[in-house]
């Protein structure tokens, strides 16, 4: 028998792989209240994506919720976006406090 040379060409399996779809982990901590992004992954579905992110992002038992979710389904604003993006919020003045008269005996605001 004679070994098999090295080649430069990746196995079959290994270029599925690479096929595989990227997720983004979000993560809630015990004392959280929110989920976090944590990192990313690539996986074949959504339950490995789960599994994965389960066994790389909570080894020490810190998550109770974790979320994936493919990036491509991810839309974003950017930061050149930021200004003409969030200035339609600028004239809706009704949504800041400034017209409503709060109670005195009203705690916490």
């Amino acid at each position: 028998m004679t070994p098999e040379k090295p080649t430069d060409k990746p196995s079959e399996k290994q270029s599925e792989k690479q096929d595989w779809p990227l997720y983004e982990v979000f993560v809630r901590g015990k004392r959280g209240l929110n989920h976090v992004h944590v990192g990313s992954l690539h996986a074949a579905d959504d339950r490995m994506a789960l599994t994965h992110a389960r066994d790389l992002y909570t080894r020490r038992n810190e998550g109770v919720s974790i979320w994936v979710v493919r990036s491509e389904h991810i839309a974003a604003s950017t930061r050149d976006e930021k200004d003409p993006f969030f200035a339609p919020s600028a004239d809706k003045v009704y949504r800041h406090p400034t017209f409503y008269d709060i109670p005195a005996d009203v705690p916490h605001i």
